[in-house]
């Protein structure tokens, strides 16, 4: 029997399945939304939501409760760096990454992330305080509820399994963000568009009381 074992295993053991969680969790506080798969998503949801409501009320306490939740303060926002010869391709995907963690939270500046000769992080806005000063008073009026889940309706390659986005709410577009319209949805269009470019072609049918062309004038 499977007594006293609530929550989601995800086929690790613990000490994997805690660092696990808190990963997922540092990449959703520092990017605004994640893709990931349903279970790991429905697993890390409340684990982020707790530590949403302890940082809501601001103590040393609970400032100390949401570090040992992650495992210890760390560094983030490490992709606001660019080295000095980035490609178009790099700049590109940084910007988009702004544009989508802007939705969400202030930002810091690319100029707080700095990085040595060799390529390692050496200073970064510290995620603990990112959470403290720019997520949580987002979310003082709100009891609960800081996140959801969208399917994005595709599959992972390999083993198909299917994605999903894990996002923070109040700013997001709508449940097509990110994804692709449902197959009911396309076939309904199709249909639609069909029935549509029929009645387009279709001849205009002769009056009731216009004279036929081919009718004897009348004397």
């Amino acid at each position: 029997m499977r007594h006293g074992r609530a929550g989601y295993r995800l086929g690790r053991t613990s000490t994997h399945r805690t660092s696990t969680l808190r990963n997922l969790a540092a990449g959703l506080f520092e990017h605004g939304q994640i893709v990931t798969t349903i279970p790991k998503a429905k697993a890390v949801q409340p684990f982020v939501e707790k530590i949403i409501t302890s940082a809501k009320s601001g103590t040393l306490a609970d400032r100390r409760n949401v570090i040992a939740k992650l495992g210890g303060d760390r560094m983030g926002f490490e992709w606001l760096y660019l080295p000095k010869k980035a490609t178009d391709a790099e700049k590109e995907h940084v910007q988009k990454m702004r544009d989508i963690a802007g939705q969400f939270f202030d930002l810091p500046e690319s100029s707080e992330v700095e990085r040595n000769r060799y390529g390692e992080l050496r200073k970064s806005p510290r995620l603990v305080k990112h959470i403290f000063d720019h997520i949580a008073p987002r979310f003082a009026e709100r009891s609960g509820g800081y996140t959801r889940i969208v399917k994005l309706g595709r599959h992972r390659i390999g083993d198909g399994t299917e994605l999903c986005l894990l996002q923070f709410c109040g700013a997001e577009d709508g449940a097509e963000i990110g994804g692709r319209p449902s197959t009911r949805r396309r076939i309904a269009d199709r249909r639609t568009a069909f029935y549509a470019k029929l009645r387009k072609d279709k001849p205009a049918a002769p009056a009731a009381d216009a004279p036929a062309a081919d009718a004897p004038k009348a004397e």
